[in-house]
């Protein structure tokens, strides 16, 4: 009997965290679904995704503050692929400024994304993760933990995030299904209209977080890492 491939589903995974971690899974033998708010970019990502593997790339548009978009977007996974073991729920935001500055629409979206939008994403993929007994995975932050100046929205979210996830790992464990949150420091990505650069060698890699999903994924069935944190070994590149 073959083996079963497994599929994951990565939200905002066009690039940064979620293509690093697309690009860790299809070496690992696990088919990849992709969703960006614009179809030209999900298709491009899969495209170079499938140079790895051919045929182990789906790019779809959904915008993840759209539950209806969502459930297309799963719909068209098991249409292809027939099951979804595995959700990453990364789509994320961040506005910084002062909340004197702040704007109700930066507000709003931050929260849309970053939270309602990850409570959006079990919504539309749980009647499958449970057929697949599967895991569902948040990308968080350290914000998450540790609040700062300028980070009124973001560390709402991501705080918002991370007490969600817990929560949601305890109502889940009894279906069968995994749930953990991913904390990481700075990151080597396009957040917030970053562009990384030789500079940015000292901070974690979008891979990094990449292999630490195959990692749960790959984790005794009876244990579960429910949160993780994770740091770059040398701040600054100190």
């Amino acid at each position: 009997m073959a083996e079963t491939i497994k599929t994951a589903l990565i939200t905002g995974g066009s690039k940064g965290i979620g293509y690093g971690i697309a690009e860790v899974l299809i070496k690992d033998g696990i088919r990849v679904a992709i969703t960006s708010r614009s179809q030209e970019s999900a298709e491009e990502a899969a495209a170079s995704l499938n140079q790895l593997k051919d045929g182990y790339a789906l790019g779809i548009a959904a915008d993840v503050r759209d539950l209806v978009s969502q459930q297309r977007a799963v719909d068209a996974i098991v249409q292809k692929w027939g099951r979804l073991d595995y959700v990453i729920a990364n789509a994320g935001v961040g506005h910084f400024a002062p909340v004197q500055e702040l704007t109700p629409e930066q507000w709003s979206e931050t929260i849309d994304i970053n939270l309602t939008g990850v409570f959006y994403s079990i919504k539309a993929t749980l009647d499958e993760l449970k057929k697949s007994e599967g895991y569902f995975i948040t990308i968080a932050s350290l914000a998450g933990t540790n609040f700062f100046e300028n980070g009124t929205a973001y560390n709402a979210s991501k705080f918002g995030l991370v007490g969600f996830t817990q929560a949601l790992m305890l109502d889940l464990r009894s279906e069968g299904i995994k749930v953990t949150t991913i904390m990481p420091g700075s990151v080597a990505s396009y957040f917030n209209n970053h562009e990384p650069s030789e500079k940015d060698a000292w901070k974690i890699q979008p891979e990094d977080i990449g292999q630490i999903v195959a990692d749960l994924i790959h984790m005794p069935a009876r244990t579960l890492p429910s949160k993780i944190e994770v740091r770059p070994t040398r701040p600054g590149g100190k």
